[in-house]
């Protein structure tokens, strides 16, 4: 009999260990970040649809040199991309419940994708109007606003700060 007693006490400890965290992950948005997290959102589907269309080629320019430069395998980096970016863009505006953890991931997305702009820069490859070493440098400083933006914009970038405070 105790050892049920027992289960029943890690039970409720862990049912309200889950609850905590759920509520942890619904934190309150502003008026100004929900419109700040949909027009990030209407933007990443321009880019995604961009992507997968009438900027395809440009595209392509910012698929990091280091990576196989065959034109199928950096076609299908820029399809996948794409087709990932839409996601996003789609998460980000309809799956609220979900923003934290969306902001996180699309920030990790905007860590991920920036060697392409760095290599960009390093190789002097002109897509996007970018079209000198300056402006291309410029560009490169536009990533961490990216970042911030999908944190901040979802209140990924609260919740990380109450979690680095505890």
């Amino acid at each position: 009999m105790r050892k049920n007693g027992n289960h029943i006490i890690l039970f409720r400890k862990f049912a309200s260990h889950t609850i905590k965290s759920m509520k942890i992950f619904n934190i309150k948005t502003s008026l100004f970040q929900k419109i700040a997290r949909i027009l990030l959102g209407f933007m990443m589907t321009f880019a995604g649809v961009a992507h997968l269309t009438f900027q395809r080629d440009e595209f392509q320019a910012q698929v990091p040199r280091w990576l196989p430069d065959s034109y199928a395998f950096m076609d299908f980096v820029v399809i996948s991309s794409g087709v990932v970016e839409i996601l996003f863009s789609l998460s980000m505006v309809f799956l609220v419940k979900y923003k934290v953890k969306i902001g996180i991931a699309l920030a990790i997305f905007y860590v991920l994708i920036f060697p392409g702009n760095i290599s960009q820069y390093t190789n002097e490859i002109s897509a996007f109007g970018l079209d000198t070493d300056r402006k291309r440098l410029i560009r490169l400083f536009f990533q961490p606003v990216l970042i911030l933006w999908a944190l901040w914009s979802t209140s990924a970038l609260k919740y990380l700060m109450n979690r680095l405070k505890n």
